[in-house]
């Protein structure tokens, strides 16, 4: 009930909802999370990019005696180019810096997931056809792959 209201009061102000499953890329990693996220890390920063923070769900989870597969979240993003988006919409804000979950799945397997650049600003005033747009779906993608052990 709690996300219906939550979602519901962002839509409500006129701001896109959660994102749907379609705009969500998910590359299956050789690695567990704690190795998948390491080398996430790594890449991002040997990109050049600046590492905001690390999130841990699953200690997040046993902080308050609950149970949580391992489940980790990297903020991370490019002031030269997640500016040029908020230049041309403000509300780009919302969406970054960029964010990269990695999870393990029911069965075992580790994941990360993002959200397309493309599909997570689809309802701002960005063009689609935007040079930075192409620029964060291809980092994301080549980061994401070194994480997955590609």
């Amino acid at each position: 009930m709690k996300r219906f209201l939550v979602a519901a009061a962002i839509t409500l102000a006129g701001l896109p909802a959660l994102a749907s499953n379609d705009d969500i890329v998910k590359v299956k990693s050789s690695g567990d999370v704690a190795t998948t996220m390491d080398r996430l890390e790594a890449a991002v920063t040997g990109a050049g990019a600046n590492v905001f923070a690390r999130v841990d769900h699953a200690a997040g989870a046993a902080s308050v005696d609950m149970d949580l597969v391992p489940t980790q979240v990297l903020i991370f993003g490019n002031p030269k180019i997640g500016t040029q988006a908020m230049q041309d919409d403000p509300v780009a804000g919302l969406f970054l810096p960029m964010k990269v979950l990695v999870y393990q799945d029911g069965a075992g397997q580790t994941w990360l997931a993002y959200e397309d650049p493309k599909e997570m600003f689809d309802d701002l005033s960005i063009s689609d056809d935007a040079e930075y747009l192409k620029m964060m779906s291809g980092a994301l993608g080549k980061l994401t792959g070194k994480a997955a052990g590609q």
